[in-house]
């Protein structure tokens, strides 16, 4: 049935029927029409909706919302970083604090910069009323994240950071708001609306202050001169430490484990060496173990159309020339981008006089826990 409807253009059709009256017959086939949407929902008939384009528009508002919070970025951004920077030589401490959906987003902010050698750590503005304030140094900066630069429980928090002597940044879409007005630098937050149907759900504007905060963490990563090693170095026990600590010697194919055989074998040798090692290519050197050429499995398929004569021919005259190679004091990461950029899965190690030293195999790599 659908909802009732009617015309008031040319007036009731009887003269005692009100507005009053007609009322009821409305809200009669609109609720009909709610209960039938509310049944589809329970039943999973819902084709009229499409999810997927849904979501896209929502990730639309978000991403053109990240575009304004972006282009209002002035110079209190400068200014943050320069007294961040400051802390940083004296010792000091990034306190990041919020609340609502804002302390997720604090923490996450508050492991970025941690994680890329900026010390941080996440104050629950309640707690820190009852006791948590002690871990708050004079050394410190603290980045207060509120939208309205209003809420109640930071209000609360303000006279104890100033006592303390201790900056203030914030991320507000508020400059002229309390904690605004409060602050030694304003990050700016605003979004014209957020990606909640009803614009009452923090959802573009929790973007934009997570992508903020990734933005300071990069200027500040770059702006003090942190590297890879650094990164590897506070995170030893993951797969991309161990890529950026450990060196091509430490992972490449040596001894009993590498197929290797002279410029004068023939395919048949190569695939007995490949057989022998458990190795998918193997290395064909010179007299002085300088590198020739690698035979890979893949070569041997590309010439199984020759299957009759393949295994007597000369391995020099299906070897691939002057394969990919790496020293064997290079970091294992850079492998990594090697075997990415070439799509390859073997690569020659040579040592400092370009002989060969080894072979770093893919298959190894999980192994080692470094893919």
């Amino acid at each position: 049935m659908p909802p009732f409807i009617f015309d008031w253009s040319d007036g009731p059709e009887e003269p005692n029927m009100s507005r009053e009256r007609v009322a009821p017959f409305c809200v009669q086939g609109l609720d009909t029409e709610a209960d039938r949407a509310s049944k589809d929902w329970e039943t999973g008939r819902m084709s009229r909706v499409k999810h997927t384009e849904y979501a896209k528009e929502v990730l639309t508002i978000e991403i053109e919302q990240l575009g304004k919070v972006r282009d209002g970025l002035n110079a209190d951004f400068d200014r943050a970083v320069e007294m961040i920077l400051e802390q940083l030589k004296c010792g000091g401490k990034v306190v990041l604090t919020g609340v609502g959906k804002n302390l997720p987003i604090a923490q996450k902010i508050a492991a970025t910069l941690t994680s890329t050698g900026c010390p941080s750590v996440v104050l629950h503005p309640s707690e820190a009323m009852h006791g948590d304030l002690g871990l708050l140094l004079a050394e410190d900066i603290v980045i207060a994240l509120s939208y309205s630069g209003a809420s109640e429980e930071l209000l609360t928090l303000l006279p104890a950071i100033k006592r303390c002597g201790v900056r203030l940044i914030s991320f507000t879409a508020e400059p002229d708001s309390p904690l605004g007005r409060a602050s030694d630098a304003v990050l700016l937050i605003r979004v014209e609306r957020e990606a909640c149907p009803f614009n009452i759900a923090p959802t573009a504007s929790t973007t934009a202050a997570l992508a903020v905060g990734d933005a300071l963490a990069m200027v500040l990563l770059k702006a003090r001169g942190f590297r890879r090693e650094d990164f590897a170095k506070l995170h030893p026990g993951g797969a991309i430490g161990r890529a950026l600590l450990l060196r091509v010697s430490d992972i490449m194919r040596t001894g009993e484990r590498l197929a290797r055989v002279p410029r004068t074998a023939t395919v048949r040798d190569a695939v007995l060496e490949m057989t022998r090692a458990r190795s998918g290519a193997v290395v064909v050197v010179d007299e002085s173990n300088a590198l020739a050429g690698i035979f890979t499995d893949g070569d041997l398929r590309r010439h199984l159309d020759d299957f009759r004569n393949i295994a007597e021919r000369p391995i020099t005259e299906v070897m691939t020339s002057r394969p990919i190679g790496v020293q064997s004091d290079a970091l294992a990461v850079d492998v990594l981008h090697i075997f990415e950029k070439h799509a390859i899965d073997d690569l020659v190690v040579l040592d400092a006089q370009g002989r060969v030293a080894g072979m770093v195999d893919l298959q190894d790599l999980p192994r080692m826990k470094i893919l």
